[in-house]
């Protein structure tokens, strides 16, 4: 089972996807050994922790067969997709989507398993150029793209980004003591002992130092879906 931000919205939860692959093994007498589930994770990404886990129980012989409520839980990317069809029929274990009818064991089922496949990347690739195209609209009328700001601004109820005076004047302070310090686990050091936090308020590290050195929007512009926008610089 698998969900992304996009598809909990549309009540695609874990919970409802595992109830119905459960009912339908049930239904079809089969034992179930593992459920593996995937939360908040892209289908183009076969690295995702539980589905490398699945991998890796097939490739020791724990199952012969993998449910899944719909195709696109289990992998969006076709190449990705046929690759990982062709290990588990390797390793003797076929494929059932519980919505879509499909069988890897037999010939119409792989038929059909590759007519499933293709669709699934279409849909997935549509749905990211319209994602592309909203948010090269935003960035062209100068408004953040999400309800997440880099430290140092807000986003205001237009849209567009505001500068924080607090926060302004610690993102000038990382810029200061790391053109003294030459070392970002020593500012990540100074900022935490003197009781500085990061904007999700957290302890500060090596990375969330590097992470503000080297965003552009502090310099004033930034760029999203290949346009370049402004913002309100530091003065």
């Amino acid at each position: 089972a698998r969900t992304s931000s996009n598809s909990q919205r549309f009540g695609y939860s874990i919970d409802e996807q595992v109830r119905r692959c459960w009912k339908f093994c049930e239904n079809a007498s089969w034992d179930i050994v593992f459920v593996f589930s995937d939360e908040a994770e892209s289908g183009r990404d076969t690295e995702r922790p539980e589905f490398q886990s699945m991998l890796k129980q097939a490739r020791n012989s724990f199952f012969d067969v993998v449910v899944f409520w719909k195709l696109d839980r289990f992998c969006r990317s076709l190449v990705c997709l046929v690759k990982t069809e062709e290990e588990l029929d390797e390793l003797g274990v076929g494929l059932h989507s519980v919505t879509e009818f499909l069988d890897t064991t037999n010939p119409v089922g792989r038929f059909n398993f590759r007519n499933l496949a293709s669709a699934a990347e279409l849909e997935s690739d549509l749905t990211s150029q319209r994602v592309r195209m909203g948010m090269h609209g935003l960035a062209k009328e100068h408004k953040w793209p999400n309800d997440k700001p880099p430290l140092g601004y807000e986003k205001t109820s237009d849209g567009k980004l505001r500068v924080l005076a607090d926060e302004a004047s610690v993102v000038k302070t990382i810029f200061r003591l790391y053109l003294r310090e030459k070392s970002m686990p020593r500012v990540a050091s100074l900022l935490n002992e003197s009781g500085l936090r990061t904007k999700a308020g957290e302890l500060w590290c090596r990375q969330s130092v590097r992470k503000v050195l080297t965003n552009e929007i502090y310099t004033g512009s930034y760029q999203v879906a290949d346009y370049h926008a402004q913002v309100e610089e530091y003065r």
